[in-house]
């Protein structure tokens, strides 16, 4: 699995959205600013995540993007999927886009490949988005206090 741009501003604005759940709608310039993100290309990530069913619009001066479910129900390897596709680092081991190899059946890199495949799929698909926040605001109380003493 190769991470795309794509799948990783993705990822930066469903974390924006999971920290900002239950405040309303978020307009496209502040998930920009807030993580880095070209609005014209956030744009169209969150028509992606929309039509995914991820995440919700509202229109108007009060409007903006929200997430549709709770963070804790959204993981991590379902909006990757979304953007960016399988996991499987070659498609001999793909779940979703298999495609056969001649040499399929008696290959030990594809034993290798698949496991690095369940390992991946396995961590990202048990961490919700909520969790990453968790982690996120762990960090940065961590910094805040190394700032503190020093």
């Amino acid at each position: 699995m190769k991470l795309s741009t794509r799948g990783e501003y993705a990822s930066r604005a469903m974390l924006e959205l999971t920290a900002r759940y239950g405040q309303g709608p978020v307009p496209i310039k502040i998930i920009s600013l807030a993580q880095a993100i070209p609005p014209q290309f956030l744009e169209q990530i969150l028509l992606s995540l929309r039509r995914a069913g991820y995440v919700k619009s509202k229109k108007g001066p009060h409007g903006g993007y929200f997430l549709s479910k709770p963070p804790d129900t959204i993981t991590v390897a379902e909006v990757i999927r979304v953007m960016d596709g399988p996991l499987a680092p070659i498609n001999c081991v793909s779940v979703i886009e298999h495609e056969p190899c001649p040499l399929e059946e008696n290959c030990g890199l594809r034993s290798v490949w698949k496991e690095v495949r369940d390992m991946v799929a396995r961590h990202l698909e048990q961490t919700t988005f909520a969790e990453v926040l968790d982690r996120q605001m762990a960090i940065n109380q961590k910094k805040s206090a190394e700032r503190e003493g020093k």
